[in-house]
Formats: structure tokens, sequence, C-alpha cells
């Protein structure tokens, strides 16, 4: 799978972890920044995440930030993206198998590396389920994102 990741200066000490990580497990891994721990704006990274995987240069983004709620925020912004904050194993798989989700956020100061590891391994094997319902509302939330 290609992955792509993005962090804020907050979220910066943290994404080494992740990188190392997601390659052990045999992903691809794009890294679009920061790459230090000088203070960056999140939506400017959300937005190398989100359009890796809008235009399907990635499979799956994730955004490491100090809470993952901006990043969340910024990701939700953009058309063809399900953004959501994971700091539980639950979420991780649940946020895929029932919504599709294609960007996973968490936050650095809220999740220690031990968490974190086990949030990417829950979020990356988790599949969209085949359930008509979860599908008949991914789609609804497809026809939104036109409306826009």
């Amino acid at each position: 799978m290609r992955i792509v990741i993005g962090s804020d200066h907050a979220g910066f000490p943290l994404k080494a972890t992740v990188v190392d990580h997601i390659r052990k497990l045999g992903h691809e891994v794009d890294d679009v920044g920061s790459f230090d721990d000088k203070p960056v704006d999140f939506p400017d990274i959300a937005k190398l995440v989100t359009s890796a995987v809008a235009e399907k240069k990635a499979d799956r983004g994730m955004l490491v930030c100090g809470t993952g709620v901006g990043a969340s925020i910024a990701a939700n912004k953009v058309r063809g993206i399900r953004a959501a904050v994971c700091h539980d194993i639950h979420s991780a798989h649940q946020c895929v198998e029932h919504d599709d989700v294609n960007v996973m956020c968490i936050g650095a100061q809220i999740v220690g590396p031990w968490l974190a590891l086990d949030l990417i391994d829950s979020y990356l094997t988790a599949e969209f389920s085949t359930n008509e319902d979860f599908r008949r509302r991914v789609e609804m939330l497809h026809k939104m994102d036109e409306e826009r």
C-alpha cells in the first residue's frame, strides 16, 4: 500500500517512529513534511497529504499533529477525503470498515509511540465492509461532496 504522511511541528517528533513502522510493515511511504520542529501551519501539510490521496498517488494518508483535531478539520475540507481522529484501536479500524476513511489523524500530544503503532496497524489492516448499509452511507457522503 502507498501511504502519504505529514505532520506539523507538534507531530514531528512522533512522525519518524510512524514512518519507520509503516516501512517495516512493507508499505511505501511518501513523507511530505514537516521535516523539523520549526512551527508550520497544519492546513498546508494537510493539503499535501490530501492532494496525494485525492489524486490517487497514495492509497491512504496519515496526519500527525498535536491533537489530530486541526488536521482532521483541514483534511475534511478536501473533496473525496474522509478523515478521522483516532486515539483508540476500535476507531482506527472501524473508521475504515464502516466509513471508508482514507486519512487517519493522530495527536502526538495525546498518544505515545506505543499506542500510535497499534493505531497504525489497526488502520492499515482494515478494509471497507461489503455491508450494504455502510456502502450506502458512504455513497451518500460522495454525493454530499458533489454538492459543494
